[in-house]
């Protein structure tokens, strides 16, 4: 075995570096994806108009968000017409017509939650990993999930609050001033807990483990849709959503795990000399 491998096996990259790593990747996974589904909302929104206060998906591959359409006509980037004929003539009238930065159109307001969310999930997730094995050993099976969900835990708690701020930036632009005054206003009035509502459903859905006891309005929507289109109804969609996550996934964890192993081989490099 060399030295640099021997190093390798040692030497651990910092938290700092994972959150580096992390962020890497999570930046250039929405900027692959997100084109992908603003195309697709596109030809949705041609062939069945968006009209005010009708809710849609918005992903950016690392996080799925619901969208409520607001009034504004055609200067919404999800109102625009095209005349598409299909994905492909959509992707170059969308960037012909309207710039290339079209294809991004929606994406800031999404990251301020899917990007911290995706940082602390991995990081902590390494963090955690490696303290049980330090403690318990390395052929501990459940180690992996214990540290996915108490990383999940953290990341859901962490961003909770984010939300209020990624649904006001999605309806109008606020300046900082304006999002922090109306932050402030809302603890004022509801107090800090008021910054966690939607924290429950989310780590049901977010973490399966925690969803055994699981809610009875979501039993009673699972048994009407078995009842009304039988049990593939609650795979409905699952092709397509295989066919945008399963890319986005591969490029989070390949960036991921590349960010680790560069920030690696300089912490031996730095070391060696």
């Amino acid at each position: 075995m060399d030295p640099e491998t021997r190093g390798q096996e040692i030497i651990k990259v910092t938290p700092l570096q994972q959150m580096l790593a992390s962020c890497t990747g999570a930046i250039l996974t929405s900027l692959i994806v997100t084109p992908l589904d603003v195309v697709k909302i596109r030809l949705q929104a041609q062939n069945n108009p968006l009209p005010k206060g009708k809710c849609f998906v918005y992903s950016n591959g690392l996080m799925d968000h619901l969208c409520v359409c607001e009034e504004g006509g055609n200067k919404l980037w999800y109102k625009k017409p095209g005349n598409f004929q299909g994905t492909l003539d959509a992707f170059l009238k969308i960037i012909r017509n309207e710039g290339i930065k079209s294809l991004w159109s929606g994406l800031p307001p999404t990251l301020v939650m899917a990007v911290p969310a995706t940082v602390i999930y991995f990081t902590c997730y390494d963090q955690l990993s490696a303290l049980l094995r330090s403690k318990l050993g390395e052929n501990e099976t459940y180690i992996p999930i214990v540290a996915g969900i108490v990383a999940r835990f953290g990341a859901v708690t962490v961003i909770s609050p984010l939300e209020l701020i990624r649904t006001k930036m999605q309806s109008k632009k606020f300046s900082y001033t304006e999002l922090h005054r109306f932050v402030s206003k809302k603890v004022s009035e509801d107090g800090w807990i008021s910054l966690w509502r939607g924290w429950a459903p989310t780590v049901l859905r977010d973490v399966p483990f925690s969803s055994m006891p699981l809610h009875m309005s979501t039993w009673v929507i699972m048994k009407n849709i078995v009842a009304k289109n039988g049990f593939s109804g609650l795979f409905s969609g699952l092709i397509p959503r295989l066919i945008k996550i399963a890319p986005a996934c591969a490029i989070m964890i390949s960036t991921y795990e590349f960010g680790k192993a560069f920030f690696q081989k300089q912490n031996v490099r730095r070391q060696q000399y």
